[in-house]
């Protein structure tokens, strides 16, 4: 583990654990790098380098109260790999990791990136545009908002016990510890940064930087995903790689790297394997 201080001061959070060919993980919101316990252990067990960091305004890192937008995470990105000298790296990343990885890939990767993974990733765009009119309504993420600015406690409750893992459909089993480690995992980052970072992650149009990425793309996604819905992100994000492949898990939630975190090892080792 480790503590890179970055161009403006924040202190970015990473884990870097083993030897081998890098992977690093870019986790969603509003959580951090131990969402990606399960397949840290997995795939360091494989052989591989594995480097998860918590996003400026998460988890262990700097709660920033500027900065919280999709350009500075990817750049935040750049620092991390130049500093650990990332090569052939393959970038993983799961719901707003999903669209760090593609800014940071398209603008930062080239010449260090060999493949990528996006999983219930939030490419091409969430909100609802002219261009985009399958995407959910702004009215949808201003109630997020409201939600966190009234109670985050609460609301980090609230997420992880019904859409996200899909514990609100009939004949599902909550598991209680996993929804205790999300509201965990949430209260730890910074309310203002989870606040901002709302905007960055539904109404960021990731169109071009889909169209720049020029390695293997893998794009996994459950349809009965509630917070990116599938058929307004992955089946679109496949059409715009120049490389992409699109698996897709049958009734699987927005949560499937947790809840499901076997099968998706199995299929995510096969593609790096290749």
């Amino acid at each position: 583990m480790g503590i890179l201080k970055l161009r403006d001061g924040t202190e970015l959070f990473f884990k870097d654990w083993g030897t081998g060919q890098p992977l690093v993980f870019h986790h969603g919101w509003p959580l951090s790098a131990d969402d990606w316990d399960a397949q840290l252990i997995f795939f360091l067990d494989k052989g591989y380098r594995v480097i998860a960091h918590d996003r400026r305004g998460h988890g262990r890192s700097t709660q920033t109260d500027s900065g919280n937008d999709m350009d500075t995470y990817a750049t935040d990105v750049a620092e991390l790999v130049e500093a650990l000298d990332l090569r052939d790296a393959i970038h993983i990343g799961h719901s707003t990791g999903g669209g760090e990885v593609a800014r940071y890939v398209a603008r930062h990767g080239r010449g260090r990136v060999a493949k990528a993974v996006l999983a219930g990733a939030v490419p091409p765009i969430m909100v609802k545009t002219e261009s985009n009119p399958g995407g959910l309504p702004l009215s949808v993420f201003d109630g997020i908002r409201t939600a966190l600015a009234a109670n985050r406690a609460q609301l980090y409750r609230d997420l992880p016990s019904g859409p996200f893992y899909g514990f609100n459909r009939p004949g599902s089993k909550s598991i209680p510890g996993v929804v205790d480690n999300w509201w965990r995992q949430g209260m730890m980052g910074g309310a203002k940064a989870h606040y901002d970072c709302i905007k960055a992650f539904s109404e960021t149009d990731f169109t071009t930087d889909l169209k720049a990425i020029d390695v293997p793309t893998l794009v996994l996604h459950g349809t009965d995903d509630q917070i990116v819905p599938y058929e307004d992100s992955a089946p679109l994000s496949v059409k715009l790689l120049k490389h992409g492949r699109l698996k897709v898990y049958s009734g699987y939630s927005h949560g499937l790297l947790t809840v499901n975190a076997e099968e998706l090892n199995s299929d995510i080792l096969a593609f790096l394997r290749e």
